[in-house]
């Protein structure tokens, strides 16, 4: 079962991709789509077997690396903590597919998109289902590279393959510093198994370092090493501007990438290196903030984006950073338990903002929407479910995770939590503003678009609604349904055992109520204000945009970090590379090397031509200085 989920996926991969021409379009989509949708249910078995008989296996393959002391098999590991993720990537892969059928139906390579859609899925199972590092970094390059193909798959336009590249190239950032780490991990502990290195690290906790002449705790190091490649895949504070340009991909990538798999990989790594992040206060504390930092300034610059992917997107963004916030106060668990719940109501988003943007001939504007909710009820209903769950607004999935976050923050009782608590509870209100400023720009007032005719909107097709449908379940009970299970009292020894570690267990007390009912108060208060902001009185965004012109600038720039980015890295770049092709190139190695050698050749052919006189004495003449040249050569030698 466990060897069907994995290879499914891939076995789809290669059939949509090399054989559609051969058993037609339609037959491969059906495999690609019935191949991921039982790997989904496979899971789905999986993971009740977790519940209901603590089930824990680890399949080996095959022994894949055997050099030295260096030791690598290619393993399926199944616990609680990897069988929350094949559900969660599964799942919302498989309902992805599906709903590519309907969106794509106009592209004429769809059995290339699908088959890069597997492809990645198959990635990704690859990545949470390792049981060492190398496997793990295997699976996690696999998501970049394919990542790379979807979000470019609209190749022909500059803007896609400028967001592939920068998304790949941002990524190598982080990866760079993953592999830092695992290199360090096989130095100090001499395996990259996860069993080996958990289990010795209380012996390592004191060890040092050397870096750049300071000593250093190892454990830090390895964890914040770890932490730097978890930033680029999750996209967190210094390593985030790919994402939001990520959004030139087709609307199903943008879900699969920022609901549900790649950005969620940082935040499963995090989880399964509890054992090492557990042994150092200083990274936790280092993640604690920049998880504070992502979540607040994500939701600042969602505030003001006009294209509705792009404001879906910071929200990823930000709700990330609440995630990470869970890891640096240590609740691990509660991470994870929001990564779950989010998976739902972001794809559900995601996928709704891909039926608006279906129906309106490719429009991504805000401004240009409005008034759809009569020509897209069931879209309409679908998308402030999924809002309601993004929001925390009570009882709907986010709800319980999110304000889980918040409460375990305020509990831990350092500084820094608390900070991160009311950073948490700030960020809600901003999120619930401008989750609700979508809404009501999308789906009321009057419509804007000029170049869409209104009667001619309609609701998306079968094949797109039956994943929303589905999705809106999930963000409405999952929270509900998981929470006792996730987070609930000893939580932690039933369910999640050895999958994650806790030193020092996380409270098991509750806040003040005022705290408790604190954030659920000010998320609903905003929907009215959000309604007379951006429906009944529009003139007051307006009126806020003209008098703080420079703050608004500072906003919808996001932050100027691409300007920043540009200025020192990006122009430097392209100054040393066009130095290095110029001078370097061209007029070093080029002159000299094979131009040089072939100019000289050419200079002595065209010498030795005009030898070619037709002329005997001309002939002779040259015999004769050669013969001379050979007679002084042997006198000499």
């Amino acid at each position: 079962m466990e060897y069907a989920i994995l290879f499914l996926p891939l076995v789809g991969s290669i059939l949509t991709g090399f054989f559609s021409k051969y058993i037609g379009e339609k037959i491969s989509l059906f495999i690609s789509c019935a191949l991921v949708l039982t790997s989904a249910i496979l899971s789905i078995f999986i993971f009740y077997q977790v519940i209901s008989f603590n089930y824990e296996n680890n399949l080996l393959i095959f022994n894949w690396i055997d050099s030295g002391a260096l030791n690598v098999n290619w393993s399926i590991k199944i616990d609680a903590l990897s069988s929350v993720m094949l559900v969660v990537v599964c799942l919302v892969s498989s309902l992805v597919h599906i709903y590519s059928i309907g969106y794509m139906s106009h592209d004429p390579h769809k059995p290339r998109f699908m088959s890069y859609l597997s492809l990645f899925t198959f990635s990704m199972l690859v990545l949470v289902t390792s049981d060492n590092f190398i496997q793990l970094f295997f699976g996690w390059e696999g998501v970049g590279l394919c990542s790379y193909f979807l979000i470019g798959f609209w190749y022909k336009k500059k803007s896609a393959n400028a967001a592939a590249m920068k998304a790949f190239l941002v990524n190598r950032v982080g990866d760079f510093g993953l592999a830092l780490g695992i290199f360090l991990i096989f130095y100090l502990f001499g395996s990259v198994n996860y069993n080996d290195v958990f289990l010795n690290i209380p012996n390592f906790q004191n060890s040092e370092i050397s870096l750049i002449g300071f000593q250093f705790n190892s454990i830090t190091v390895i964890s914040i090493l770890l932490f730097i490649g978890a930033m680029g895949k999750s996209a967190q504070f210094l390593l985030h501007t790919w994402l939001p340009d990520a959004m030139e991909g087709p609307t199903p990538v943008s879900a699969l990438i920022h609901a549900a798999t790649m950005v969620t990989a940082g935040v499963f790594l995090a989880a399964r290196c509890s054992p090492i992040f557990e042994y150092s206060t200083v990274a936790l504390n280092f993640v604690l903030v920049i998880g504070m930092i992502t979540a607040f300034f994500a939701a600042t610059i969602a505030l003001v984006q006009k294209d509705i992917k792009k404001v879906i997107a910071y929200s990823t963004c930000s709700q990330l950073g609440y995630m990470f916030i869970a890891i640096g106060i240590g609740a691990y668990n509660i991470a994870i338990f929001h990564l779950f719940t989010h998976a739902f109501f972001k794809a559900l988003l995601f996928l709704g903002a891909g039926s608006v943007i279906h129906s309106l001939n490719n429009e991504q504007n805000l401004d240009k929407m409005g008034g759809l909710w009569k020509k897209m009820p069931y879209t309409w209903i679908l998308m402030i479910v999924g809002t309601l769950a993004l929001t925390g607004f009570p009882f709907l999935s986010g709800y319980y995770s999110k304000d889980a976050i918040i409460e375990f923050a305020y509990l831990r009782g350092s500084f820094l939590a608390y900070l991160s608590a009311g950073i948490g509870i700030s960020t809600a209100i901003l999120t619930s503003i401008y989750s609700w400023r979508l809404i009501f720009k999308t789906f009321h007032g009057s419509y804007n678009n000029e170049n869409c005719v209104y009667e001619k909107i309609h609701e998306s097709p079968k094949s797109m609604m039956l994943p929303l449908i589905l999705l809106a379940l999930g963000s409405i009970f999952a929270g509900a349904f998981f929470k006792d299970l996730f987070i609930g009292y000893d939580s932690d020894l039933i369910f999640w055992k050895n999958s994650i570690f806790f030193i020092s267990e996380v409270s098991k007390d509750h806040p003040p109520f005022w705290f408790l009912i604190l954030t659920p108060v000010f998320v609903t208060i905003m929907i009215p204000i959000s309604y007379y902001l951006f429906i009944i009185n529009k003139n007051i965004p307006k009126y806020l945009a003209e008098e703080n012109k420079s703050v608004y600038d500072f906003l919808i720039n996001k932050w100027y970090f691409d300007e920043i980015y540009d200025y020192i890295f990006v122009q430097p770049a392209k100054k040393i590379g066009i130095f290095l092709w110029k001078v370097v190139d061209l007029k070093t190695i080029d002159r000299f090397g094979p131009d040089g050698i072939s100019n000289f050749i050419k200079f002595l052919s065209n010498k030795a031509i005009k030898f070619q006189s037709g002329y005997i004495y001309h002939y002779a003449f040259v015999m004769l200085i050669g013969v001379s040249i050979l007679l002084t050569y042997l006198m000499v030698y």
